[in-house]
Parts: C-alpha cells; structure tokens; sequence
C-alpha cells in the first residue's frame, strides 16, 4: 500500500471484529504439486460462551470451497454478496479455497449453478467425497489443535482432488484473469481487462460466467471492496482518499458499494476495525 504496509491477502478478506476471540486459525498453503488447481487449506477450532454467537463475515475471492465438519461436509459456489458463518458452541471445520480454474473442475460443470448456494461434497465428488468426509473427520476427532491431525486431512483433500490435475488451459487462462484483476488497483474497467487478454467482451462474459460464476464488473467491485476494508482499517486514511485511490467517481458512490455489500458504511466499518 502506498503508506503502510499491505495486510496479507487473506486477512484482508475477514470483516473480522478486532474484539473477536472466538476461535483460532490455522492456516496451510496447499502444496506445489495443486498450483492452479488449489489455493490454501483452513482450519479454525472454536469455542463460543453459551448462549452466544460469533458471526465471521467475508468478503469471499471468486472461487469456490470446500467444506468438511463435523455435522456436514459442502462444495460453496463463489458468494456474490458477503459471506456469514456463525459459531457456536465447540466446534472445528476444514476448508480449502480452491484456485479459480478449480471449481468447475470440481463440480464438472459450469460453476454458475452454484453461485450463492452450496452442496454436499458428495454431490460433486461421489464416492471419492465420501472417503473424503470420513478420513478428515476420523483425523480429526482427536486433537483438532494437532498439527497431525491437519496434516492427515489435508492429504484427504489431496488424493480425492489430484485425479483433476492437470488444469485444463480454459482454467489457466481464468486463473491469469483473476490474478490481473486482483493484483492491479489501477483495473476498474472491463475494457482493460478485454485489452491485456485480447478477448472481446462478449467473450471474456462467458468465460468468466461458465468459470466463476459472476461477471468480469464483479471481479473488479470485489477487488476495489476488500482493498477498501484494508484501507479502511488505517486510522490516518480518510474515506475521500480512499475512494479516489480505488477509482470512485466520488466518494457517495463508493459509499453506496460498500454498505450494500456488506451491511455497514465505510465509516462505521472503519470505526469498529481500525487497527
């Protein structure tokens, strides 16, 4: 960032409340063999007072995930809104966020019948998902803090996923796109992303709808929203400075994306997490 340092790209995803101690995470980069196909594994183990409720809102990448615990084990499409879980009680879960190639590949289909819903690991992965479902809770019904046990669900995923590799070149290129997007604050426009993949727009609708799910406006809102969250959380940065940074005619305009997003203006959202 021009004048502080980048939060980690995950991190800036999580609308996590600073007062938040809900749980802790365990994070794991998914080995070199998946490049293209699987991003990072986690792991949170909680433990929520009775009576109450720890809600973890994300600003989810457009890819998909998959989900294990242990009262259920889902495939997630990419969520085009804001992403909640709430915890209660004790509890642990494995997920792995996939690569954007990864999801279609997984579902075998085009990843736009699932966006914003989820189905069990099973429907997607047949008997290869029930295997799975069953080594990582059997991992991890003992410590669910071990580094073992996470090892041991990690190599779950793994075999029941390496039959998909290679990636397809369709899902290299998507990966490329995503990467662009993500990686350039001066893209806010679709133009620039036809330009630097020579794609026409018509083309680069369909790609972006039969691999993700959503739109190629999509991509850049989300990107523009969760660098919004990181700067938002710099106490020295005002709401003016931050729309002009990420390309807001204005600052109404900017404030609008934010709060229909995710429930809070950027203000208040600054208020509560300000570092």
């Amino acid at each position: 960032m021009d004048h502080m340092d980048r939060m980690d790209k995950v991190e800036r995803a999580h609308l996590k409340d600073p007062a938040d101690a809900s749980h802790v995470m365990y994070r794991y980069e998914a080995g070199p063999e998946f490049a293209g196909l699987l991003e990072r594994f986690w792991i949170p183990v909680w433990s929520v007072p009775p009576g109450r409720e720890a809600p973890q809102r994300v600003l989810q990448y457009p890819v998909s995930l998959l989900v294990v615990a242990p009262d259920y084990a889902r495939f997630y499409g990419v969520v085009s809104g804001l992403s909640t879980t709430t915890l209660t009680g004790e509890g642990w879960a494995v997920g792995l966020m996939c690569a954007p190639a990864g999801g279609s590949l997984i579902a075998r289909a085009p990843l736009a019948a699932y966006t914003d819903r989820f189905v069990d690991v099973a429907d997607v992965l047949g008997d290869a998902g029930a295997r799975l479902t069953d080594r990582v809770r059997a991992a991890m019904s003992g410590d669910p803090r071990s580094a073992g046990a996470h090892r041991a669900a990690m190599a779950a995923y793994e075999d029941a996923l390496r039959p998909l590799l290679p990636v397809d070149p369709e899902g290299r290129l998507v990966n490329r796109l995503v990467a662009f997007v993500e990686g350039d604050s001066g893209v806010t426009r679709v133009a620039q992303v036809c330009a630097e993949f020579d794609l026409s727009e018509r083309a680069l609708q369909r790609l972006v709808q039969r691999r993700l799910g959503l739109t190629p406006k999509w991509l850049i809102q989300r990107r523009r929203l969760q660098e919004a969250a990181e700067r938002l959380r710099d106490r020295s940065t005002t709401l003016a400075e931050v729309a002009a940074v990420l390309g807001y005619a204005d600052q109404p305009h900017f404030t609008r994306d934010f709060a229909q997003v995710t429930g809070m203006t950027p203000g208040e959202f600054a208020a509560r997490h300000v570092r």
